[in-house]
């Protein structure tokens, strides 16, 4: 099932976006994760969050500012940014785990999407 992030954008810091991820019906039964990776450095985890959205779980570096969300009905995943800082500048990917809790890391982790690019300003 392909996913569709999109919402990414150019912002000040402090300012607020709202991404979302178009994740299909095959994926209303798995976690979703959030992650990002900016030029020349690993993928990291950002948030993730469980099958009916009951769990959820944040990079230390987020917590606090980001909220993750999903509609099942709708087949959507969101996260919240707010208070945005430019060390949270990258490309913004939405993920589906193979299982139902929320992981952080990426090997639980076996459908991508394309990306969507948050730049933050200072």
């Amino acid at each position: 099932v392909q996913l569709q992030a999109s919402g990414g954008g150019l912002v000040q810091t402090g300012g607020s976006l709202r991404l979302s991820c178009a994740a299909g019906r095959t994926s209303s039964n798995n976690a979703m994760g959030w992650f990002r990776q900016a030029p020349g450095k690993e993928r990291e985890f950002v948030a993730t969050i469980s099958w009916n959205g009951g769990a959820t779980y944040y990079a230390e570096s987020v917590k606090g500012r980001f909220t993750i969300s999903r509609d099942r009905a709708k087949n959507t995943l969101y996260l919240q940014m707010n208070n945005l800082e430019p060390e949270d500048t990258a490309v913004y990917l939405c993920a589906r785990s193979r299982y139902a809790t929320g992981s952080s890391q990426v090997d639980h982790y076996i459908a991508w999407g394309q990306g969507t690019q948050v730049t933050v300003s200072s």
